[in-house]
């Protein structure tokens, strides 16, 4: 059985990291796609767990043999998903969530239509500029210029299959649940989980 293919993107300051850590602790049966980066480490970001660390040079020739599903430079620094670490574990019937922005999910999406798209929405704007500043980490004109990228990448939330609004943190960490368990009960999934039970009360098979 092949496992589900889910994407979560969001504007800075949704709050979706903290959203998929939470849906990730609770949910042994899925497993997040850990990004390559050419960016350094931040304090406390660990190789492997947060992201595959590597230089410029050891990220073009991965590019140059076609192994990132999507890629994307993002601030300088360019960012990728491993296609043959996805393509094996959903293989293993491994569910798999990548945490990537709205142009990655269009390049996954062009490979792999079937994968479920969930876009993480901001209560409102002011709000989204009130979790920036709160973050205490960046510069007023930062703060100015990832405003602008929001707005713009808000812009394309509709073409997501899903939309939560991360106002009352346990409310969208709920409907992130909900869109996760509704994927794993569709006939598609439960044709070959329930293939015995469905043989006996229906005289349905795989």
């Amino acid at each position: 059985m092949s496992g589900s293919l889910f994407i979560v993107s969001a504007p800075s300051g949704a709050g979706k990291s903290s959203l998929v850590k939470a849906l990730l602790e609770g949910d042994p049966h899925l497993r997040l796609s850990v990004s390559y980066t050419t960016r350094p480490p931040r304090p406390g970001e660990e190789n492997g767990v947060h992201y595959h660390f590597v230089d410029r040079e050891a990220f073009q020739e991965m590019l140059g043999r076609a192994e990132f599903l999507e890629s994307a430079e993002v601030y300088g620094n360019w960012y990728g998903t491993s296609q043959p670490w996805i393509e094996s574990r959903m293989a293993a019937g491994q569910d798999i969530l990548l945490e990537i922005d709205w142009q990655g999910a269009a390049q996954v999406r062009r490979l792999f239509p079937e994968a479920l798209g969930v876009f993480i929405l901001p209560p409102s704007l002011r709000e989204l500029e009130r979790r920036l500043h709160g973050r205490g980490q960046d510069s007023a004109e930062v703060i100015a210029r990832r405003m602008a990228a929001a707005r713009e990448d808000m812009t394309h939330a509709l073409e997501f299959d899903y939309l939560v609004v991360n106002d009352v943190f346990d409310m969208a960490l709920a409907d992130l649940r909900a869109i996760v368990r509704a994927q794993r009960l569709g006939v598609g999934r439960q044709m070959t989980r329930l293939a015995p039970l469905l043989g006996e009360l229906i005289g349905q098979s795989s």
